[in-house]
């Protein structure tokens, strides 16, 4: 029921095979050794998120020990997502660094 498969076609096939594996990988990213995009990413909301959260619990602590509900609140929730952009900041300082160093040791 089958017909026979065409030599022709899969002597091209084959042909297009050893180009493609011929060609060499796609380079990496210098983003930071190790890491990839998404990684980095991730790092730097969850620097951002721990920093607001901290802020956050500070200030609602210091608020139910002086009774003096939303003030250290605002004011710590204020103070941790300054922190937590200038942690993500460093990071990404950090890195891109590394990815300068790791070009320049590549060429």
């Amino acid at each position: 029921m089958a017909s026979d498969p065409d030599p022709d076609r899969l002597k091209a096939l084959e042909e297009k095979l050893q180009k493609v594996k011929g060609k060499d990988a796609p380079q990496q990213t210098a983003t930071a050794k190790g890491f990839s995009q998404g990684e980095v990413a991730w790092r730097m909301v969850i620097e951002l998120a721990t920093g607001i959260m901290l802020g956050t619990a500070i200030g609602y602590g210091l608020d139910v020990l002086f009774g003096t509900l939303p003030i250290f609140l605002v004011i710590f929730s204020l103070f941790g997502f300054a922190a937590g952009v200038k942690t993500m900041l460093g990071s990404a300082k950090e890195l891109g660094r590394k990815a300068e160093k790791a070009e320049k040791e590549g060429n």
